[in-house]
């Protein structure tokens, strides 16, 4: 048995087969090899911040008090619509922050979870934000300059795709396969006019094609067997969440009695027993 605040389940594609561990406290437990065991969550109610630490009666934003999420950058309303980005205006709440992780490049990628969807992400985070939707498939087909540009990009083709996960459909099993080179080509020829008017905005060498210098990428989640009707465990009305583990896709676990997604718990406190 262990017991810690949990974090986002870490996850790893080697040969595009994933990987998962479970991070509770400072200890990290490989979950692939527990797959058709008896696994549980007892969680205590407690619930501390990630980033001051300090105890919080309820969790903002994935594990942050009230205070750290009204004042840190990454929790602003930028982050989840980079298109709305105010560095450039002087407004940011973390100047020195935003230069980290804001203002360096950052890639749109398309990929196939329940179904095709466009998304971005900082240029270190792949594949790691295509594991952590369920992705099977992924290929990144811009590189920007910067967060607020590849929202700009994505805003462009959220007009002719998907921008969301389906997380229920996503659960229920793999979506068909598809060509996603075939797809870029066709979605590029949806949104050009919009992309010249950016590049003639921001320059040629902030928004690169990368057509000609990308691969897709195929991923295999662990996964005994899929539910045909996925019923969600909340933990706070359920504090004792445990079943056989059938699989782990996304940040979810697929349990005999129903599914949990880990990373919603970031910050609680929890016991691990096997």
């Amino acid at each position: 048995m262990l017991q810690g605040s949990l974090r986002k389940m870490p996850a790893q594609a080697v040969n595009g087969q994933v990987e998962y561990s479970l991070k509770i406290g400072d200890e990290l437990v490989p979950l692939n090899a527990l797959l058709g065991k008896k696994v549980a969550l007892e969680f205590n109610g407690a619930i501390e911040c990630t980033h001051c630490g300090k105890k919080t009666k309820k969790s903002f934003s994935q594990g942050f008090c009230y205070p750290c999420f009204t004042k840190l950058a990454m929790c602003d309303l930028c982050i989840m619509s980079p298109e709305k980005c105010h560095y450039h205006l002087g407004t940011c709440r973390e100047p020195e922050w935003a230069e980290k992780y804001c203002m360096q490049s950052h890639y749109v990628y398309l990929s196939n979870s329940s179904a095709l969807k466009v998304g971005i992400t900082r240029g270190d985070q792949l594949p790691t934000r295509w594991l952590d939707q369920g992705a099977t498939q992924g290929r990144a087909i811009f590189s920007v300059s910067n967060r607020r540009l590849s929202g700009l990009v994505e805003t462009l083709f959220k007009e002719v795709v998907a921008d969301k996960t389906n997380w229920r459909t996503m659960l229920k099993g793999n979506a068909p396969e598809m060509d996603l080179e075939v797809q870029q080509e066709r979605l590029i020829g949806q949104v050009y006019e919009g992309l010249d008017a950016l590049q003639n905005e921001f320059g040629l060498q902030a928004i690169v094609d990368l057509s000609d210098h990308n691969e897709t990428h195929n991923f295999v989640y662990p996964v005994i067997e899929y539910p045909t009707k996925v019923v969600s465990i909340n933990a706070e009305k359920t504090p004792l969440v445990e079943g056989t583990l059938l699989g782990i896709k996304g940040q979810y676990w697929i349990l005999d009695t129903g599914v949990i997604n880990i990373r919603k718990y970031t910050g609680y406190q929890a016991k691990f027993i096997v």
